[in-house]
């Protein structure tokens, strides 16, 4: 089973820090792809980390998390969330005419930070994911929060956290959509004139004007994609506290 294909690969190695070589007789490190294998083994599986089969050769699953803390200090994974967002932009992929923003939480039960009572699950510790999507459902951002704080009050920083992507063939990178959908929940004054700012036309559903699913035909993409990321169980359960 490969997780990552040549293409992909050619995109993460240069992202990836130089490891440094290890005095003669010491165990022979574990190749990045491998490593990297084994992290979205464990990811899309949910199992733990030290019942990682090691006759799958991606390494011990100790080895494989190591990595995980070793990339995630350099900021391997936003770099590489750019990188593809840049290979795809400048394919045309990425649809800007319009984005969605909706959230979803997830329990927590070991706590942490970035954790909170869930008002929709009996008050039990839950973090919250903040994901804005283009008109396909391609993630463009996400951002995360407790589960206990409002969705109006996560819309800038979720925005904000669109980064700019170059097409390229010069000019200016860009990072704003024509328009963004969102539900009820984001039905305020302030999150609409942070939108207009910002160039963005809000296209946010009103309370007590709009029904339900007035803006279903172009929200789905946003509720379809935070459905597929709990497709990998180890996003569909916060297990770890940091």
């Amino acid at each position: 089973m490969s997780f990552v294909s040549d293409p992909l690969w050619t995109l993460i190695k240069p992202l990836l820090p130089i490891s440094l070589e290890r005095p003669k007789g010491g165990r022979p490190r574990i190749a990045d792809r491998l490593a990297l294998e084994g992290i979205l083994f464990v990811l899309h599986t949910g199992i733990s980390w030290r019942f990682l089969p090691q006759q799958l050769g991606y390494g011990s699953g100790m080895t494989c998390w190591r990595r995980l803390l070793e990339w995630q200090q350099a900021g391997i994974w936003a770099d590489l969330h750019r990188c593809v967002l840049d290979h795809l932009h400048a394919a045309g992929v990425v649809d800007w005419s319009h984005a969605s923003l909706d959230s979803a939480s997830v329990p927590a039960p070991c706590g942490g930070k970035q954790t909170g009572r869930d008002p929709t699950n009996r008050g039990k510790l839950g973090t919250k994911r903040h994901l804005v999507v283009d008109r396909s459902g391609l993630p463009l951002a996400v951002v995360i929060s407790a589960s206990n704080v409002h969705d109006s009050k996560m819309l800038e920083a979720a925005i904000d956290a669109v980064p700019g992507l170059r097409n390229g063939k010069g000019g200016q990178p860009r990072k704003r959509p024509t328009k963004l959908h969102a539900d009820k929940g984001y039905d305020y004054t302030r999150c609409r004139h942070a939108l207009y700012v910002r160039g963005i036309v809000p296209g946010i559903a009103r309370r007590g004007v709009d029904f339900s699913g007035s803006l279903g035909p172009v929200r789905w993409v946003v509720e379809r994609t935070l459905s597929w990321l709990n497709r990998f169980r180890r996003l569909k359960l916060r297990t770890r506290r940091h």
